[in-house]
């Protein structure tokens, strides 16, 4: 009764490759658990010898339940009472099917004739009692004929898991009894069992997000995975009653190309599950990045050049899921229209080339994109023009991926087809949609091949959450969000800069195209760019809206990276952009890019800190381009500014005036040009509740997140270095750092502020909170700051299974007078406090940072000085290179 089993089912009468199970059976008592334990060993150990051999997984998953079968049964034997059993013994589940992996479940149930449990009990405690001293892990379960029914008539897993039953040992009759008992002409009728199975699925795709994407993928039950494939058997077996893959091609459900994919699919996910089995020691199902790079070496991948071992296998894996998910929605729609619709409704001709049956479009004929190889594009603008439609019938999904070979360079130069692509990407609704559904069927890919070569790529780090294909259609999809009013809650700034741009179309194809170039070699900014213009020439679009798009793709990056590791506030790194990007609509393009990008590279990425940065460089730089580029703000007329608005934030206050002369004669330009009005205003207030006498140091923690995370502001002596302990305590409270500033007042103290968030990636809000944070800073600063300060939190699980060596780069900041130290490094718990040490042990001092974490990476930049201010030379830059490689290289 098993569906999609096996080419050889384990019941098959073949020599049995462990003869010493034969005799198990006359072994005494007192030697049968060791006996019995051995052969099992033997078996194992054989099976893995064949895997390691590379042979054919579909035979050792067939054998190793065969292996099984032999001692069960022959346990089983050993304790049935004389004369005739009246007990059943059958495998169920994948053990029903004869699908045995080497951490799989055994799942066993046995038959009763009658109610009277009782009477069985000892002999099945007996027996079960047996297999686990063994080491067998057996699911079992008992049932009378009536038990089946009822349970099967409640659940449908239950009657999911009986329609794989297998006869193990003992009476047929009652078996057979149970089968047809809980067969489809008596329970669960192929309708209701299809749309309980579909519902089934549908819950277990949102437990994995509904991607085939996820970084640590699960083998069986992730979309694509093997239990889609199991869903297919078990649909059409109650429907056609078919037991093997290759019945379905008989029966005209699948076309031999298709069963010879789903076969190809299965084996390959079968020895990914049967090595991770293997590798863990266990059942594991999950590709956990624990086990990947292993799992690529057991499975024969080696590096090349600009490709990893196991980016190859997990590429491989991804290609594969996907096409399976894609064969698996086919297979569902055409037994949906089978089973749940009248194939013989009417239907209603839409143009010449497609018509509407049960709401879903389809071909008019078989040889439609024969005649009119266009309609391969045509058929998704129609769906965007037709938003009544519920899909595309099965069989013209069929003929889509039977005809994507048409797609060739002379079908991409074609006038008409730019046309109709670029109708598309124009259209009022349903671009993600389309371009989404286009991936899905093969389609995307073959009409831009450099998009091909990017499906299923993944990088080994845990920065990128989603495969490059999967991450570009989320990009396009947040670009879209930003031009639909309804979601202007969401982003307002990028709403309104979208929804004001003159060509949104020009948005999503840079967004289609700006990491297409990955892994080709070489920049892939450059490589994408140049694909980008070659494309746009090709699709008729004017020189400078090609030279934009091209434009965007080749500086994706630039926003991102100069927001987050440049000083924003120096009126040079803003000309410099502004400088770059010209004028504001380039501004604007590159602005939504930028988020889009951010927020679809990681859901975890995205922080109030970052939106709150990149808004503000956004604001610099279109007030700089609206001054115009002559020249960078003067840095007078800058202060004089921020001077004036802190003033007028202060006016009603109460504060005493003396004490607020006092300390602006105290506050350095530099200090006017690292902070802004709120900022200052805020230390003013702190400053004049401080008792003058008071010499300890001063720790405040500013409510409200109006730079999109919480500030602990600290004011100390200059002599009291102090980052080393503050950034320690900080990273001991869970807190993410994002920047620190250091600025020295003219009478010898520090102003430090260090910006957090919680791991969650908000600002405080809890009161409680943040008075133990201010506890906690200052009494590390009271009791001697690095020196007493452990970060004892264990690194997350998945940052522990990567290394990053330390690379670190100078350069001068001529402006500042201070130098540059650009870090990578591994991120840890505690990593900014060993750095904070050797700085202190080699005089240096910290003025800023800016602290960047890229998945498992750090990615920080700090401006540093001698003690006495000045810029460090050479010798001293050797030393600290030396002294943080030893020590961060150490402590990964």
């Amino acid at each position: 009764m098993s569906t999609l089993t096996p080419s050889r089912s384990p019941a098959d009468e073949a020599p049995a490759p462990w003869p010493r199970i034969d005799a198990l059976a006359d072994v005494d008592a007192s030697d049968a658990i060791t006996s019995y334990r051995e052969a099992l060993a033997a078996g194992n150990a054989w099976l893995d010898a064949r895997f390691r051999a590379d042979e054919n997984v579909e035979v050792l998953v067939s054998d190793r339940a065969r292996l099984i079968d032999a001692l069960v049964v022959s346990a089983w034997q050993r304790s049935a009472e004389a004369g005739n059993d009246p007990l059943t013994l059958v495998a169920v589940g994948g053990y029903g099917r004869g699908e045995l992996h080497p951490g799989s479940d055994i799942d066993v149930m046995v038959l009763l004739p009658d109610a009277n449990r009782d009477q069985y009990a000892g002999r099945l405690e007996q027996f079960l009692t047996f297999l686990w001293d063994i080491g067998l892990e057996v699911g079992h379960s008992s049932r009378t004929l009536d038990d089946c029914v009822k349970e099967s008539r409640d659940d449908v897993t239950v009657v999911t898991t009986l329609m794989e039953a297998r006869l193990l040992a003992g009476p047929p009759a009652l078996f057979d009894a149970m089968c047809e008992a809980v067969s489809a002409d008596a329970l669960w009728a192929a309708p209701e069992f299809f749309t309980a199975k579909v519902a089934e699925q549908t819950a277990r795709h949102h437990r994995y997000h509904d991607t085939a994407y996820n970084l640590e993928p699960n083998v069986k039950g992730s979309p694509g995975g093997l239990r889609d494939i199991q869903m297919i058997g078990w649909v059409t077996n109650r429907r056609f009653g078919t037991a093997t893959l290759e019945e379905l091609v008989d029966q005209g459900f699948l076309t031999y190309v298709e069963y010879d994919f789903l076969c190809q699919g299965r084996r390959f996910l079968w020895k990914i599950r049967y090595a991770l089995h293997m590798i863990t020691g266990r059942r594991e199902d999950r590709l956990l990045f624990d086990h990947q790079a292993r799992l690529a070496e057991m499975l024969g991948y080696v590096d090349a050049t600009g490709s990893l071992a196991v980016e190859q296998l997990m590429q491989q894996y991804y290609r594969t899921v996907i096409r399976l998910s894609r064969l698996n929605e086919m297979l569902l729609q055409l037994l949906r229209e089978a089973i749940l619709m009248n194939p013989h409704a009417p239907a209603q001709p839409l143009n010449e080339r497609f018509l509407v049956r049960n709401g879903f479009l389809e071909a008019v004929d078989d040889e439609v994109f024969e005649r009119a190889p266009s309609s391969l594009l045509e058929v998704f603008l129609l769906l965007q023009q037709n938003p009544q439609l519920a899909g595309v019938s099965a069989a013209t999904v069929r003929l889509i991926r039977e005809n994507r070979h048409r797609i060739d360079d002379a079908y991409r130069a074609d006038p008409e087809h730019a046309r109709l692509f670029m109708a598309i990407i124009q259209a009022p609704a349903g671009v993600t949609h389309e371009l989404r559904r286009m991936h899905l069927y093969g389609v995307l890919g073959r009409y831009i091949p450099a998009f091909g070569s990017i499906v299923g790529r993944m990088q080994y780090d845990l920065f990128h959450a989603y495969t490059v294909d999967a991450h570009t259609l989320f990009v396009v999809s947040n670009l879209r969000r930003f031009a639909l009013p309804r979601f202007d809650h969401e982003f307002p700034l990028c709403s309104r800069l979208m929804q004001s741009l003159p060509k949104p179309e020009l948005s999503y194809l840079s967004g289609l195209f700006h990491d297409i170039g990955k892994g080709r070699g070489g920049d892939h900014s450059v490589l994408g760019a140049d694909d980008a213009m070659a494309f746009c020439r090709l699709h008729g679009l004017s020189d400078d809206d090609a030279e934009l798009v091209t434009w965007l793709v080749r500086h994706h990056l630039t926003l991102s990276v100069t927001a987050q590791k440049k000083d924003i506030s120096d009126p040079q790194v803003v000309h410099d952009f502004a400088t770059l990007v010209q004028t504001r609509e380039r501004l604007d393009y590159l602005y939504v890019l930028t988020v889009a990008d951010v927020r679809g590279t990681n859901p975890n990425l995205w922080n109030s800190w970052k939106a709150s940065l990149f808004e503000e460089f956004h604001r610099l730089v279109s007030e700089h381009l609206e001054r115009g580029l002559a020249q960078p703000a003067a840095t007078e007329e800058l202060i004089d500014t921020t001077r004036r608005d802190a003033g007028r934030l202060l006016e009603h206050g109460g504060l005493d005036a003396s004490k607020v002369d006092a300390l602006w004669r105290r506050f350095t330009d530099d200090y006017l040009l690292r902070y802004d009005a709120e900022e200052i205003a805020f230390h003013i207030r702190v400053l004049c509740e401080r008792d003058p006498a008071d010499t300890a140091p001063l720790v405040a923690v500013e409510p409200g997140d109006s730079r999109g995370g919480t500030a602990v502001f600290i004011y100390s002596p200059a002599s009291e270095r102090s980052f080393a302990g503050v950034t320690g305590v900080l990273d001991e409270l869970g807190l993410t750092i994002v920047d620190a500033r250091i600025t020295n007042t003219t009478d010898g103290y520090s102003l430090d502020t260090y910006r957090v968030i919680e791991a969650t990636g908000k600002a405080l809000s809890d009161g409680t909170r943040m008075a133990a944070i201010q506890r906690a800073v200052e009494r590390v600063l009271k009791s001697g700051g690095s020196k007493t300060v452990a970060v004892t939190r264990r690194a997350p699980r998945r940052l522990r299974m990567f290394t990053t060596p330390t690379r670190l780069a100078f350069s001068a900041d001529e402006r500042a007078g201070d130098t540059v130290l650009e870090l990578v490094t591994g991120d840890r718990p505690g990593m900014l406090s060993d750095v904070g040490r050797v700085f202190d042990e080699t005089g240096v001092k910290v003025r800023a940072a800016r602290i960047t974490t890229v998945g498992e990476r750090a990615e920080d930049v700090f401006h540093i000085a001698t003690s006495s201010d000045e810029p460090l030379d050479q010798d001293l830059r050797d030393t600290l290179r030396k002294r943080l490689i030893d020590r961060l290289d150490d402590n990964q």
